[in-house]
């Protein structure tokens, strides 16, 4: 009875011991889960706060020429951009060696800008200019990216030749015929239009669905050469 007696006594203290050290775990367990809960809000609070200010950035014409010049250099070669419009869908292959111009209609695209923006200007037989809308929203989103102008880039070699992707320069304030950048147009004209030559720079060219570009040529316009139904650029999305 003895033996069972130091027997036991020799165990509870072993079993306290062990009970305490499990107890102690569990607490330093819970408190490294907290510690780990309390550094992954952290860092999500920080990725919110760096997306806010990416989110903020407005290009402006101080900033966009940088802005591009680092852009483009991401952009792969002979990149195409698909517009799915209300009168069907077309696509438009950029010139590699115009950066400024690609990189800003890339941007634009990827930033959804074009979507539900419209053809606001067809002139027969000559062209069709997008990228304008007479509502709102086209108007916030120009805002929200910023307000700036490209500088010409005429001396590539291209021509204003049936097809060609062009931009039109903003007619605000502009002897150097600094282009519009939110805005292009299309030529239809058979073969080109090359007294735009030297003027407006070309940027690329409809490589599929030029008789959708002729389609949207043909409607009826009103005055300004605004079509009395609105043409929609549904979406452009660039083809990887």
């Amino acid at each position: 009875m003895l033996l069972k007696r130091i027997a036991l006594s020799a165990i509870l203290p072993l079993i306290f011991i062990v009970g305490c050290k499990e107890e102690s775990d569990k607490k330093s367990s819970d408190a490294q889960k907290n510690s780990v809960q309390i550094d992954s809000s952290t860092i999500d609070i920080a990725k919110t706060e760096k997306k806010e200010v990416e989110e903020k950035f407005e290009l402006n014409e101080e900033n966009a020429i940088d802005f591009f010049f680092n852009y483009q250099k991401e952009l792969d070669d002979n990149i195409r951009v698909k517009l799915t419009t209300s009168l069907g869908d077309f696509t438009i292959q950029l010139y590699d060696n115009v950066p400024y111009h690609k990189a800003n209609f890339i941007f634009l695209a990827k930033k959804g800008y074009f979507d539900n923006s419209q053809f606001h200007r067809v002139v027969k037989d000559f062209i069709i200019q997008g990228g304008n809308a007479d509502d709102k929203a086209i108007a916030d989103k120009r805002r929200e990216i910023g307000r700036y102008l490209l500088p010409p880039d005429t001396r590539k070699g291209y021509k204003h030749h049936r097809g060609t992707l062009s931009m039109p320069s903003s007619e605000i304030n502009n002897p150097h015929m600094l282009a519009s950048p939110y805005e292009f147009f299309i030529v239809v004209t058979k073969p080109g239009s090359y007294h735009l030559d030297g003027d407006y720079t070309p940027f690329g060219k409809v490589v599929e669905g030029m008789d959708v570009v002729d389609k949207i040529n043909k409607v009826r316009v009103g005055k300004g050469d605004w079509p009395f139904k609105n043409v929609y650029i549904k979406k452009a999305e660039v083809v990887e």
